[in-house]
């Protein structure tokens, strides 16, 4: 039989399988890399996207808090002028209360007695005068018990006045008495009605 010799043919082969395992490995290689830049370049984006959202949070939180700070100012202020507001208000009705008060002192005032001090320290009034009798004491003593404005008289001094113009029977006297929480209110009231204009003599 003749002989072939295989040697050179399995030589062959097995360079060539050397090559393609070679070339796979290569192209393995490539792939890899590839996947690996694209993962990178991915993440990098991912990275730089959220960098930006996170630099935009952050200059939303200052306008935000910005915001909040102007927010709390004008609520000072807000408060400080109601407050102002409400200062004037209480000095309004107070002057008010004030005129309508001396108005009842005159009112309550019967004949035949005369103020010569008057004074008030909060709710408290003191009321000096001269008065033709005791009667008369008594009497103004009633109308200012009666008034709406004032209340809870208190007689703290008498005696007898000796100027002959008052009469042989004239008293001195000092009594306190009380300005009704009320009459603030009274006094708002009565000014509201007094400027509030009527209807009825406008009507055709």
């Amino acid at each position: 039989m003749p002989s072939i010799n295989l040697l050179p043919w399995r030589e062959e082969r097995r360079k060539v399988r050397q090559q393609t395992f070679q070339m796979r490995l290569v192209l393995a290689a490539i792939v890899a890399i590839v996947v690996l830049v694209l993962w990178w370049l991915g993440l990098s984006s991912a990275i730089s996207n959220q960098t930006e959202r996170n630099t935009y949070l952050s200059d939303q939180i200052k306008q935000i808090d910005k915001q909040i700070a102007d927010i709390k100012t004008l609520q000072q202020k807000k408060a400080q002028l109601l407050a102002r507001m409400n200062i004037i208000e209480q000095l309004q009705a107070s002057r008010m209360a004030s005129v309508h008060l001396f108005d009842q002192l005159v009112k309550t005032l019967p004949a035949g007695v005369y103020l010569t001090q008057v004074s008030q320290n909060g709710s408290q009034l003191t009321i000096q005068g001269v008065a033709e009798s005791s009667a008369r004491v008594s009497t103004y003593m009633r109308n200012i018990d009666a008034s709406a404005w004032m209340s809870d008289p208190n007689l703290q001094v008498v005696q007898k006045d000796t100027r002959i113009d008052f009469g042989a029977r004239a008293q001195q006297f000092t009594l306190t008495a009380k300005v009704l929480d009320s009459a603030k209110e009274l006094a708002a009231q009565t000014d509201k009605a007094a400027a509030s204009p009527t209807t009825a003599g406008n009507r055709p």
